[in-house]
């Protein structure tokens, strides 16, 4: 490919919406173009790349037995009527009705499309177990698509689902993909942790995500050296608190216009962990509950959602007409009435501080049991770094991390039973199929990729997904060194190698600048000076070194370095 002819249209300055590096890069390097909110269009260059990473995904599912094939974007509404996630979904879910007036949704996801397709087709124990997956455009109709490829409402995904018999043979399939989805990580050249998660609108009872480690990550991560990994919606610990003050004898304290857990610490003089936030809310059938963390920890969204239902904190109005005081509420005293829960990691502490349900005024010495009854111990907070490691005891670790891939182990119950999908066992009676899901965001790994790979002056791609792995640059406009560079090109391009060949007639500086921007693994100079002396110059992009190459040598040398790159 000649750089003259080739479709990336480059951007000199930031573009002023893009906040992560890779939405700044991908639209500066001429990858990528808005197209509206969330839609954007792959060039020639992104497109080369996610066509690597998409035969990277299909090497590691072909080579563990799963079965490519397509199904529709549009699919009916009452398949997800079936498995009751048109409503669960919410709002996300692109519907559309067609001249007939019949509803489609734009598909997600597929669990319900590949449910039914098996329900038709796979009758005995002895066709399982099969997984088939697809590469496919997805939409989700997101309330604020951003970040570029991060967050978008159109993105291109590779799901996967197997039907087994049993779940040991579940188990086995499901292993199979952590081990494809880890090489798939590797190879693309991400550093990525297998985190236990939360499944979500999916089911299941067993999910882990492979999250790319980058700053600008959705997701918050902890982890440990012993292996141990979470995302902080589905990390449990029991964390470490202090005692409050005192000598465990219940006394009222006045706290003066002191609201704050930092506020109440410093006029105690103790760690923030000593001290026990209280946050009152009204869980999904409407009652009143006061839920208690650690102070210096926070109340987990998720745990939270799974335990109270549809829960709210309570408004103004709430704690007014529940006789409670926003800054003040604690256990001791609490009206009646209001159900009390309370982090397990609190089990064992006899020395609360604590609101004292009265404006301006503060517990020290509460003792459950003794001064106040817990209805119910559970794990409500988000883990943290520094907590403990539940497997090891060791310290957390912590970071930011980007979704890439999960599996998850559904079962039986959220789709095969719900739309009676079964098989016949070996004693001829109807059973559910034992169902697990995974998904690879492919472009959501491209965008992954730039931000673990680049650098002040633009993209650093791995070899193996790079638009190009070598480029060649000529120095001069014509002559003898033109045409140097350009039968390099194409005696690299002969060898199996991807190559563009910079041929434009523009100033070195702004060859340089954009062979780094667009960030091609190897930058093959040619020039007239190097030509005397039997030379030519390699830059490789990743850190910058710069080394002459005999001429003669040169095609072999790069094709080496190249094909061990390749992974």
């Amino acid at each position: 490919m000649k750089m003259s002819n080739l479709y990336a249209p480059t951007l000199k300055e930031d573009p002023a919406e893009a906040e992560l590096a890779s939405h700044r890069l991908l639209l500066r390097a001429g990858m990528i173009r808005k197209v509206a909110a969330g839609l954007y269009s792959y060039l020639p260059l992104a497109w080369r790349s996610i066509r690597k990473i998409e035969a990277i995904c299909r090497d590691e599912m072909d080579a563990i037995g799963a079965q490519e094939m397509m199904a529709p974007i549009l699919t009916p509404a009452e398949l997800w009527e079936e498995s009751g996630r048109i409503g669960a979904y919410g709002p996300e879910l692109m519907r559309l009705e067609d001249r007939h007036d019949r509803t489609f949704c734009l598909g997600p996801t597929h669990e319900e499309t590949f449910t039914d397709l098996v329900r038709n087709e796979l009758r005995s124990y002895k066709q399982l177990p099969v997984t088939l997956y697809h590469i496919q455009d997805k939409f989700r109709d997101e309330l604020r698509p951003r970040f570029g490829l991060m967050r978008s409402r159109e993105f291109i995904m590779k799901d996967a689902y197997s039907f087994s018999a049993t779940q040991e043979s579940l188990q086995e399939v499901y292993e199979d993909m952590k081990g494809a989805y880890a090489r798939y990580c590797e190879r693309c050249g991400l550093k990525a942790l297998p985190v236990a998660a939360d499944s979500g609108e999916i089911g299941g009872d067993s999910s882990i995500e492979y999250m790319a480690l980058a700053e600008a990550g959705e997701a918050s991560l902890v982890w440990c050296d012993c292996g141990f990994a979470a995302d902080d919606e589905a990390a449990s610990t029991t964390v470490v608190v202090s005692e409050g003050p005192g000598d465990g004898t219940l006394e009222k304290v006045h706290t003066p216009g002191l609201g704050t857990i930092e506020a109440v610490a410093a006029f105690f003089g103790f760690p923030e962990n000593g001290t026990r936030k209280s946050l009152a809310l009204i869980d999904g059938d409407g009652e009143p509950v006061v839920a208690i963390v650690p102070g210096d920890h926070e109340l987990n969204d998720i745990k939270a959602s799974k335990l109270f239902g549809d829960y709210h904190l309570m408004s103004d109005e709430e704690l007014e007409q529940f006789g409670l005081h926003k800054g003040f509420i604690g256990p001791v005293g609490l009206p009646a009435g209001i159900r009390l829960v309370c982090d397990e990691s609190l089990k064992s502490s006899t020395r609360w501080a604590c609101g004292a349900n009265e404006v301006d005024y503060h517990y020290t010495g509460a003792c459950p049991d003794r001064d106040f009854a817990v209805d119910m111990w559970s794990d409500l907070v988000t883990v943290k770094p520094g907590d403990p490691c539940p497997h090891c005891g060791k310290i957390l670790h912590g970071g930011r991390g980007i979704e890439c891939g999960q599996v998850f182990q559904i079962g039986t119950e959220k789709y095969a039973a719900k739309m009676g999908a079964t098989f016949a066992d070996e004693n001829g009676r109807e059973q559910p199929f034992y169902m697990g899901c995974y998904g690879i965001g492919i472009s959501r790994t491209l965008a992954a990729i730039v931000e673990q790979h680049h650098d002040d002056d633009g993209i650093v791609w791995p070899v193996s997904v790079a638009p190009y792995e070598v480029s060649v640059i000529a120095l001069d406009k014509k002559g003898e060194a033109f045409d140097a560079a350009a039968d390099l090109a194409d005696q690299l391009a002969a060898a199996g190698i991807d190559v563009v060949f910079d041929d434009r007639k523009e100033r070195p500086g702004v060859k340089f600048a954009d062979n780094d921007l667009m960030g091609f693994p190897y930058q093959l100079i040619v020039g007239k000076r190097g030509l005397q002396n039997g030379t030519v110059e390699l830059k490789v992009r990743a850190d910058g070194t710069r080394e002459d190459l005999v001429l003669d040598g040169a095609i072999a040398d790069l094709v080496a370095r190249v094909e061990r790159e390749r992974r």
